[in-house]
């Protein structure tokens, strides 16, 4: 276990509508994702500072993952989750990411809620 604190902010239930699939069809009509990300950061500064500044801004992650899910087109859902996650941890003071990738309407020969893929990756020291 390390002394840094690991806090954590949860933006829940992102929903896209993008053009991510195996099938070219996915591809072509286009589908609703929804999107977990959680981030593992420091909040002890920002605690004591009350700034924006010294946290992650949560609006501009929500806005990289939007700009991802609508300019990219991927086969698969680990392809989409890990190019989040990658983004992120170059882009905001996170040392975590945990990011999950739902797809709601999934053909199938029967019945379920949704597929989810679930992704971690930690910042290189």
């Amino acid at each position: 276990m390390t002394d840094e604190p690991m806090d954590i902010i949860r933006l829940n239930n992102m929903i896209f509508y993008a053009h991510h699939g195996y099938y070219q069809a996915e591809r072509d009509l286009g589908q609703k994702f929804e999107v977990d990300v959680e981030l593992g950061c420091d909040f002890s500064r920002a605690v004591k500072t009350d700034r924006l500044e010294d946290t992650v801004n949560y609006r501009q992650v929500y806005q990289q993952v939007s700009q991802i899910f609508n300019s990219y087109k991927f086969t698969l859902l680990e392809t989409v989750a890990d190019k989040i996650a990658h983004q992120i941890l170059e882009n905001f003071p996170v040392s975590l990411v945990r990011i999950r990738v739902r797809k709601p309407q999934v053909a199938m020969n029967g019945f379920l809620d949704n597929v989810e893929v679930e992704i971690c990756r930690r910042a290189s020291k």
